[in-house]
């Protein structure tokens, strides 16, 4: 057992993860970032839910570019082939859950 100050993990990088726990097929990462992610589709789902700070995801719908405001608390679920960009407003920490050795 071990607890994770989600609010004090600060990454030397942006992006830089924590590996939680990987499950069967799954990995649970904690993310520190302060710099966007590039466009990128995933090759299985993900669960991208922000711990703190602010996000604004990209991501593109029936052709067309979309953005959400993601605030602390709130959920992002990218299907399997979804494109979507993670632009934080400041530092932000995101818990990321996916395929293991997903994009």
């Amino acid at each position: 057992m071990r607890i994770v100050r989600g609010k004090d993990y600060t990454g030397s990088r942006a992006w830089e993860a924590q590996l939680i726990a990987a499950m069967q097929d799954a990995t649970v990462r904690l993310h520190w970032t302060d710099q966007p992610y590039p466009w990128h589709v995933n090759d299985g789902e993900e669960v991208f839910a922000v711990l703190d700070g602010e996000v604004t995801m990209h991501y593109r719908e029936a052709g067309r570019e979309l953005a959400a405001h993601l605030r602390a608390g709130d959920i992002f679920h990218a299907a399997a082939g979804d494109a979507h960009s993670a632009h934080p407003q400041g530092q932000a920490r995101i818990l990321v859950i996916e395929r293991a050795g997903s994009v």
